[in-house]
């Protein structure tokens, strides 16, 4: 897999294959291995894309929510050997999308395609804006930005927790612009 290092383009979405029904039991996992493992920087965020449909069972209209890809879900990672070992070892998980054992990225169109709107790295966060955190870990926080990665479309926002200030490398899909 040596060839995967040389194909790292930065933070990106992928799209891995699971067995059926495993979408949510791989997601469940992906995540607290990341959390054990302290990955995050190599993978930020793991997606089930879903659609909220109207079905009608003879009392009227109730939304449930459907997948969109059944047996897919979209990971937001780095791509290096250490991120594809992790996502690929995982109980459930059958492999990439792509041509052979090589991965293949998907654009920012296809992401809003499936998840709505996601905010890319030419996002209108700058350095010094204060942002409200609402996605990942930290869901709630508020804090200011204090550096932003292109590269890796992160942004580095100080937060203060328990009465210190703590940065925070957050993907830039997972803030959102206050007003001060």
């Amino acid at each position: 897999m040596s060839d995967i290092n040389e194909m790292n383009v930065g933070m990106k979405w992928y799209v891995v294959h699971t067995y059926s029904g495993y979408e949510n039991k791989v997601k469940a996992n992906l995540e607290k291995i990341v959390e054990n493992r302290g990955v995050q920087h190599l993978i930020t965020e793991v997606q089930i894309p879903t659609e909220i449909i109207l079905e009608n069972d003879g009392n009227g209209e109730k939304e449930i929510e459907s997948k969109l890809l059944p047996s897919y879900i979209l990971v937001r990672m780095i791509m290096c050997d250490e991120s594809w070992h992790i996502v690929r070892n995982i109980r459930g998980v059958t492999g990439f999308v792509g041509p052979g054992s090589k991965p293949v990225p998907l654009t920012d169109e296809e992401v809003e395609g499936l998840l709505g709107s996601v905010k890319t790295a030419e996002s209108a966060v700058s350095v010094g804006d204060t942002v409200e955190v609402i996605g990942g870990l930290f869901v709630g926080y508020t804090g200011r930005v204090s550096e932003v990665s292109e590269a890796t479309g992160e942004v580095t926002v100080i937060v203060s927790t328990v009465g210190r200030d703590m940065p925070l490398k957050i993907p830039m899909n997972e803030v959102k612009v206050t007003a001060e």
